[in-house]
C-alpha cells in the first residue's frame, strides 16, 4: 500500500482504478481516460494533485538562495502573487526537478515540486540552504485539487468563499491570491484555462465533492498525461533529468541569463554548452500514418545521428500519435520513427500540439 491523499476515499467510493505514481496510491481514471480527456478540453476536469510537494520558503536570505537555486530569476517576481516556472539543476547543468515558485511577499515563497522527486529535492534545498538565514517547511497538512478546462475557473469560483472569489477570478495567468489558508492559482499542467487550488487536508473531501456536485469531471493521471503531451508540456524523468539539460529539454526558455552576475547553480555548465551549441534539439513529432509512438522509441533522421522519443502517445484531440523527442540539431521537417522494426515517416513540428482546445498545428 502507497501514501495516501485526504481525497483517497472519495476515489475509491467513485470506482477509480487506483495505480502507484511515485509511491502514492492515486486514480489513472475513473472508467474512460478519454472522456475525462474530452471533458478538460471542452469543459471542466477536476484533478488530485495532493501528492505534489509544497515547500514554504522564508527568511532574509529567501531570494537570495533561490536566486541561487533556480535556472530562472525570482527577481522578475515584482508583486505578491506572481509566479514562475524554472528548473533547479546540478553543477553540471542536469535537471534536478522543474517546479513553480509563487512570491507572496517580502522575505516569503512558496514552491512546489514534483511528488516522485521529493526526498532528493528537499536534500538538495536544505544542503543549499544551510550556510543561510532562510527556513524551509514542506506543508504536508495540505491538499492541492487542479480545476481544468474553458469551464473551470467560473465553475471552481463558484464553490470557494465570497469573499475569495472575486480575486480568484481577476487573477492573471501565473499568478496566485491566498486568503487564510485557501491558495489559488491560475496554473495548470493541460493547455487549458483553470486554478490549482491549495487547501488544507481536512477540507478537500468536502471541496472535490462540490467540484463534482458543480459538473466538474473527476480526472485521473491518465487523462492528465494526454493532456500535458498535447499542450507540449515536459514531464519529469520522461523528457528531462539529470542527465539532460535545460537547452536539449525545450526549456532554454526557463534560463534567465541576465543579469550576468547571478551565479546560480549550473550556471557555468550551461553557458559552455550554449557557446559549443547543443548538438540535440528538442521538437514534437506527428505520426503521418496508423500506429502509435512511444517513450524511447529510435528517432532516424537521414544523415545525422538517431534521436529518441521522450513522451509518446495517441492524442485525443488530434485523432492521431504524437510525441515529445530529442533530436540531432539542424533544421528539418521530417524523420522516421522505428516502431517494432519498422520506420515509420513523422513530421517535426515545435510544440505545442493543442491549446485552449485548439489544435496548433496544420494537420
Amino acid at each position: 500500500m502507497g501514501k495516501r491523499t485526504p481525497l483517497f476515499e472519495c476515489h475509491a467510493g467513485s470506482g477509480a482504478r487506483m495505480v502507484d505514481f511515485g509511491g502514492w496510491d492515486m486514480p489513472l481514471h475513473y472508467g474512460s481516460q478519454l472522456e475525462e480527456h474530452h471533458a478538460v478540453r471542452q469543459h471542466a476536469g477536476a484533478f488530485d494533485v495532493s501528492h505534489m510537494t509544497v515547500v514554504d520558503v522564508t527568511g532574509a536570505d529567501a531570494r537570495r538562495f533561490l536566486q541561487k537555486l533556480l535556472a530562472n530569476d525570482v527577481a522578475k517576481l515584482a508583486a505578491p502573487g506572481k509566479a514562475l516556472y524554472s528548473c533547479m539543476l546540478t553543477p553540471a547543468g542536469g535537471v534536478i526537478d522543474d517546479l513553480i515558485v509563487y512570491f507572496r511577499g517580502a522575505d516569503k515563497y512558496r514552491v512546489v515540486v514534483n511528488a516522485a522527486t521529493r526526498d532528493k529535492d528537499l536534500a538538495w534545498m536544505e544542503q543549499q540552504a544551510a550556510p543561510l538565514s532562510v527556513a524551509l517547511a514542506e506543508r504536508r497538512e495540505l491538499a492541492m485539487i487542479a480545476v481544468q478546462g474553458p469551464r473551470a475557473r467560473e465553475l471552481a469560483a463558484a464553490l470557494i468563499d465570497r469573499k475569495s472569489r472575486e480575486p480568484a477570478l481577476a487573477l492573471a495567468p501565473f499568478s496566485a491570491t491566498e486568503d487564510g489558508q485557501l491558495f489559488v492559482a491560475r496554473t495548470g499542467y493541460t493547455g487549458e484555462d483553470g486554478f490549482e487550488i491549495i487547501l488544507p487536508g481536512a477540507d478537500a473531501a468536502d471541496f472535490w465533492r462540490r467540484c463534482v456536485d458543480a459538473g466538474i469531471r473527476p480526472c485521473g493521471l491518465g487523462a492528465r498525461d494526454t493532456l500535458r503531451l498535447e499542450a507540449g508540456m515536459n514531464l519529469y524523468g520522461n523528457d528531462m533529468d539529470e542527465t539532460t539539460s535545460p537547452l536539449v529539454s525545450g526549456l532554454g526558455w526557463t534560463v534567465a541569463w541576465e543579469p550576468p552576475g547571478r551565479d546560480f547553480i549550473g550556471r557555468e555548465a550551461l553557458e559552455r554548452e550554449r557557446r559549443e551549441a547543443p548538438r540535440q534539439r528538442f521538437v514534437g513529432l506527428i505520426l503521418k500514418g496508423k500506429g502509435v509512438l512511444r517513450n524511447h522509441q529510435r528517432v532516424v533522421v537521414a544523415g545525422k545521428a538517431d534521436g529518441e522519443i521522450t513522451s509518446g502517445g495517441f492524442s485525443p484531440t488530434l485523432q492521431r500519435s504524437i510525441a515529445l523527442a530529442r533530436v540531432p540539431s539542424g533544421k528539418y521537417e521530417t524523420a522516421q520513427v522505428d516502431v517494432r522494426g519498422r520506420l515509420l515517416d513523422v513530421r517535426v513540428v515545435k510544440p505545442p500540439f493543442v491549446r485552449h482546445g485548439k489544435p496548433c498545428i496544420d494537420l
